[in-house]
């Protein structure tokens, strides 16, 4: 019963509340995120005003290397990531959105026949469903159906996120992944100030504690998160700012791999072949890794085995440290660093550094504000 009244609560707030993203009552995602490559800024620019205006998203949940594969978009919404997606994958792959608000449902497809025709099309290839995200059976999706899910700030407004991961987890291929931003605390929170309808709405009630998706992702089976970016959240509502008290907030963006547990097991040398579409040069994997092209760069076991075993195999050469490696210049090895897996200290050092440097002309993920 608990759970359906939060889940009936969000349906409201988000299919009769908000209209548009000015409609929020905090800027729990009115953050930066890093330079958005010219390919996904140009993709964005054609996706329909009226969809764009329903983004209620925390970050930019555009992978890379896109071509070909079949996505589905958790929690959906208006449209907005599905159809940028959409142009990405092109006419040979697809596009699947869920979500619970048989209104946002309504306003993507409005758009259906608009964004094909935008893409010159001849048929699209963007599907939307009415259902439940941490029920993606009784939707129909089947197992390993997916190369890659998708989600925008919407698994902190379920209360199952276990069951949420789960899902995701049992319909991603091999080698898949699950790439999501959302929002994160930095302390447990009383049951009281958890339910509280509009930090609910506003993606911060249900936020989770963010060590415990390392333990969730362990459970289920997926790889160990690997963290993107992330932004401190400061909640300028005085009223809202009183109820969570010394609690913080990050938005920040995660990926988790479905590998099987076959792969390196050492630390490795790879050199990126370069080529991916808006990352010819260099591959900024998360927030430990960059890779530049024709570069040796030392990873750990883990990361060696996700390259390995996932869409970026064809990408690059994996060598065992001391085996040599082709290289076409005098590119030396990097040495491996300490690992970052605290968003709020990847905030804070993003922060320090923006502080320290000019803008880049990029601005935000698509040049405007973002709405969770």
């Amino acid at each position: 019963p608990h759970d359906a009244e939060i889940r009936k609560d969000v349906q409201t707030y988000y299919g009769q509340v908000l209209k548009k993203s000015a409609d929020l009552q905090t800027n729990a995602c009115v953050t930066t995120a890093r330079p958005v490559p010219k390919h996904i800024r140009e993709a964005l620019q054609n996706v329909h005003e009226e969809v764009a205006l329903r983004y209620y998203g925390c970050g930019l949940v555009i992978p890379e290397h896109l071509e070909n594969c079949w996505i589905l978009d958790l929690g959906s919404g208006g449209g907005r990531d599905c159809y940028v997606l959409s142009q990405l994958v092109g006419e040979k792959g697809h596009v699947t959105g869920i979500d619970m608000t048989k209104g946002q449902v309504e306003v993507a497809e409005k758009y259906l026949d608009y964004h094909m025709e935008k893409y010159g099309f001849q048929a699209s290839n963007v599907t939307f469903i009415h259902g439940y995200i941490e029920k993606l059976g009784e939707a129909g999706i089947k197992n390993e159906s997916y190369d890659i899910v998708v989600s925008n700030c919407v698994i902190n407004l379920v209360p199952d996120k276990q069951q949420v991961l789960q899902e995701a987890y049992r319909v991603l291929k091999h080698g898949g992944e699950l790439y999501f931003s959302d929002v994160y605390m930095s302390l447990e929170l009383p049951e009281e100030i958890r339910t509280h309808k509009v930090l609910w709405g506003e993606c911060l009630g249900g936020a989770l504690y963010w060590k415990e998706l390392a333990i969730l992702a362990q459970k289920i089976g997926f790889c160990p998160p690997r963290l993107v970016t992330a932004n401190l959240i400061t909640i300028q509502n005085k009223e809202l700012e009183r109820v969570i008290g010394d609690c913080r907030f990050v938005s920040a963006t995660f990926r988790l791999f479905k590998c099987s547990k076959t792969g390196p097991t050492k630390r490795c040398q790879v050199i990126y072949n370069g080529g991916i579409t808006g990352h010819e040069k260099e591959l900024m994997f998360d927030a430990n890794f960059t890779f530049k092209e024709g570069e040796i760069v030392e990873v750990d076991e883990e990361t060696a085995a996700i390259l390995k075993n996932s869409r970026f195999a064809q990408d690059f050469l994996i060598r065992p440290i001391g085996e040599k490696l082709p290289i076409s210049g005098g590119c030396s090895a990097l040495e491996l660093k300490d690992i970052i897996t605290d968003p709020f200290k990847l905030a804070e050092e993003s922060d320090s550094m923006k502080s320290r440097c000019v803008p880049d002309a990029a601005g935000g993920c698509c040049g405007t504000k973002k709405s969770c």
